[in-house]
């Protein structure tokens, strides 16, 4: 029979991460009762790690920084859901992994174009044209819910509120958005991440519209 003190690396990583699991427990723990200083904590612990995890989906960086971001703001937004049974990183890139499909499943959608054939399951080509009562539903329902962030969005501080627009209405990179700010870079991308984490908060009493 081996023994186990053969391995002594094996038992050596199971402590350390018996001892991170239970670091991530008490900062989750925190983190629930207000403590900004334990969601700090838990980004700088797994920002980096969760970078590479979606960047084996997701190729564009600037578009990798936003899932890594929106990621956390998911798990930060459902942290008293979370099962503590299971370890938070397996729970964390669980949300990371699905947003980032959710993510390339809606862009495929965005870039079909009508124009193109569709191959049937018999090898026939078929125009796929969508229902026009469901858009205009859809259209009104996403005019509504824009609104809404639009109005979220006014309410944020200056500083917080342009490099927002910046981002997502402008499209501009990060590093476009430091260029014409005169920001460092790592500035910029704190600022995107506290004013998406605001607007997070401002936009959680209003679900109900989503």
């Amino acid at each position: 029979m081996e023994s186990s003190e053969k391995n002594p690396n094996d038992k050596a990583k199971r402590e350390t991460a018996s001892e991170s699991r239970r670091e991530d427990d008490k900062l989750v723990a925190a983190a629930v009762e207000g403590d900004e200083n334990a969601y700090a904590q838990l980004v700088d612990k797994y920002k980096r790690a969760l970078f590479f995890h979606i960047a084996k989906m997701v190729k564009d960086r600037d578009q990798i920084e936003d899932l890594v971001q929106e990621a956390f703001m998911k798990a930060f937004g459902n942290l008293k859901s979370y099962n503590t049974d299971y370890a938070f990183s397996t729970w964390l890139y669980r949300i990371a992994t699905n947003h980032s499909i959710d993510y390339l499943r809606k862009r495929k959608l965005q870039t079909m174009s009508i124009d193109e054939p569709q191959k049937t399951k018999d090898g026939d080509l078929e125009m796929q044209l969508p229902d026009e009562s469901f858009v205009t539903d859809r259209e009104i329902i996403r005019k509504q819910r824009q609104d809404i962030i639009n109005n979220a969005i006014d309410d944020l501080p200056d500083k917080y509120r342009e490099v927002i627009r910046m981002r997502h209405m402008e499209e501009k990179s990060y590093q476009e958005i430091a260029e014409v700010l005169e920001l460092p870079l790592g500035t910029v991308k704190a600022h995107i991440f506290r004013a998406r984490e605001m607007l997070y908060k401002a936009l959680k009493d209003k679900r109900s519209h989503f």
